[in-house]
């Protein structure tokens, strides 16, 4: 049994295995005290091992060899716990030492350890209190997504990681070939992509979305969950270049579904941690974010706020002496932009709508006003942007047009304008970094402490 099931069982003296990894052991006179984790959850149990009943040398022997970090497997008996902050422990009376892991060698000794060092050593660090709440809190957390679609009527769809289209428009994207790259630099030659293997410039996905559409306008609710790709050399706390992304897509579906779409979902999401990964999340609130529980409540319980583009850089320019960066109408705005929007005018969640095309993707439909198009983002208070989505354009000749204004070919993407040719219905949908959100539910500062194995600029260890 895993440690988490045998802590709600009843302690009335029934014999149970444990097997985990020693977190400590304390030896006193009578008693010998073994902390075992098996990762199953925050807590560990304790296992006693009492000499006043008599214990053999062999077991002796080998609780003596007992370091932190050394598999174990132990049986005895569930017992009452006379310890504060525990209902039950092991009354041990067997011991198998599976694993050594020597003091002199084993990187996670009973001390602190910076979150720094703990990259380094990214393959031990899940054993640790931190990163092992982290992969739960993500664990659960992906639970949560397929089943808020899957109750509500939408198909899980796996696009492509190798593409030839680039949805954003951006051209950050990591290129994939066969060819042998460096022999052609040396001879001095071009590269020939048509010889490649697939026979033209592919690259690694940076979004699902195009795909998606192409889903949606079959199937009527879709939602991707997968890696994604982005090569910008942006080293911060902030920025990955492999992560996972989230992407709905809706048909017959405007702008207004979209929010309130995005709403429920992260509602849906905070409320599933509190319920599911209470002990995880009390320690995330004493230790790493105070207050990151009453934030998750507030979400849940609070109606966010609407505003669009235009009327929060009304209210920026009245403050614009308190900004680093100087709003204007026109400009991205920052998170100092996005922090002040969401805990000091709404104090809560904020929806920004109706964002200047010029600077938003080539597939938003544009507004009346020819200035703007129909996009969201959702704004949380200490994170800023943690979605960001659009109804898409449904008319051909203006996608055609947008695309030919922002330097795309459109005969490059006849697949993507067929959507338009074909039966075309209103359309929208939205992108959840995954973890830009384990980062806002456990509060964590760094977003390379949210994934099993970052990879960042100069950065693809392990």
């Amino acid at each position: 049994m895993l440690i988490k099931e045998i802590l709600a069982l009843a302690a009335e003296n029934q014999r149970t295995t444990v097997s985990g990894w020693v977190r400590t052991k304390r030896d006193m006179k009578n008693l010998v005290f073994v902390e075992v984790n098996d990762g199953s959850c925050f807590s560990s149990i304790q296992c006693t091992f009492d000499r006043s009943a008599g214990l053999a040398a062999e077991l002796e022997q080998t609780l003596a060899a007992l370091t932190t970090g050394c598999s174990v497997e132990l049986c005895g008996a569930l017992v009452p716990s006379p310890a504060a902050g525990q209902k039950a422990e092991l009354a041990a009376t067997g011991l198998t030492l599976l694993g050594a892991a020597p003091a002199d060698s084993y990187p996670l000794q009973k001390k602190g350890h910076s979150l720094e060092f703990l990259r380094e050593i990214a393959h031990l660090r899940a054993r640790t209190n931190t990163i092992g709440a982290v992969a739960r809190v993500r664990s659960r957390l992906s639970f949560a997504v397929h089943t808020f679609f899957q109750t509500r009527g939408f198909q899980y769809i796996h696009t492509p990681i190798i593409t030839a289209s680039d949805a954003e428009g951006a051209g950050a994207m990591f290129q994939v070939t066969t060819l042998n790259i460096a022999e052609l630099a040396r001879v001095g030659k071009q590269p020939d992509y048509s010889r490649d293997f697939f026979g033209k410039k592919t690259f690694l996905t940076v979004s699902g979305q195009l795909e998606g559409e192409t889903y949606a306008t079959a199937l009527s609710r879709i939602y991707t969950f997968g890696p994604t790709f982005r090569a910008e050399n942006s080293n911060t706390a902030r920025h990955l270049a492999e992560f996972w992304m989230i992407e709905p897509e809706l048909a017959f579906a405007h702008l207004e579904d979209n929010m309130k779409l995005a709403e429920d979902f992260l509602k849906y999401l905070c409320a599933d941690c509190l319920e599911n990964c209470a002990d995880d999340l009390e320690f995330f609130n004493a230790r790493i974010q105070k207050g990151i529980i009453d934030t998750l409540k507030s979400i849940v319980s609070s109606t966010f706020a609407h505003i669009s583009y235009t009327d929060a850089i009304d209210e920026l320019e009245k403050q614009k002496e308190r900004f680093e960066f100087k709003p204007f109408w026109g400009c991205d705005m920052q998170s100092e932009h996005e922090k002040f929007l969401t805990e000091q005018l709404a104090k809560g969640p904020v929806i920004v709508t109706d964002y200047p095309k010029a600077i938003k993707a080539f597939y938003m439909k544009a507004n009346d006003d020819g200035k703007t198009v129909r996009a969201m983002d959702v704004l949380v208070p200490r994170l800023g942007e943690i979605i960001g989505g659009s109804e898409r354009e449904d008319d051909l000749s203006r996608l055609g047009a947008r695309m030919e204004e922002v330097g795309m070919k459109p005969e490059e993407y006849s697949w993507y304008l067929d959507l338009r040719r074909f039966g075309t219905v209103p359309h929208s949908g939205f992108g959840l970094g995954f973890e830009r959100l384990v980062q806002y539910v456990t509060g964590m500062a760094n977003i390379r402490d949210v994934i099993a194995y970052p990879r960042a600029a100069g950065y693809a260890e392990f």
